[in-house]
């Protein structure tokens, strides 16, 4: 099974449809515990989820280039408050495509920045 098909079959399994806006639009959308939600940062692509931990709100995203690239975990354990920004480069003179996910409280949103031209 390649990594691009690893990574949506996790989606899949996970995924619970949205009512708000999906992550390729420039609004918030807020997530529940073990909900999987694609997240896209360019030529990234992968999934995002959050489980319920003592320390706090421990999240994982999971993204890969193409079928051929090697995936990459980024975990973080959020209080209340507190976010975690994924960032990928674009080209010279254009900003970064971002998403950021961020606790208010006890939920987890996920929020990716406008992609302009």
């Amino acid at each position: 099974m390649t990594i691009r098909r690893s990574i949506l079959a996790t989606a899949l399994a996970l995924a619970v449809p949205l009512a708000a806006a999906s992550i390729g639009g420039a609004q918030a959308s807020e997530l529940k515990p073990i909900e999987g939600r694609t997240i896209s940062l360019g030529p990234l692509a992968g999934v995002v989820y959050y489980t319920v931990e003592p320390q706090g709100l421990h999240v994982v995203a999971t993204l890969a280039e193409g079928d051929a690239g090697k995936p990459v975990r980024i975990e973080a354990i959020l209080a209340p408050g507190q976010s975690v920004t994924l960032s990928a480069p674009r080209a010279l003179g254009k900003p970064a495509q971002t998403v950021e996910i961020l606790r208010q409280d006890d939920r987890i949103l996920v929020e990716p920045t406008p992609v302009t031209n």
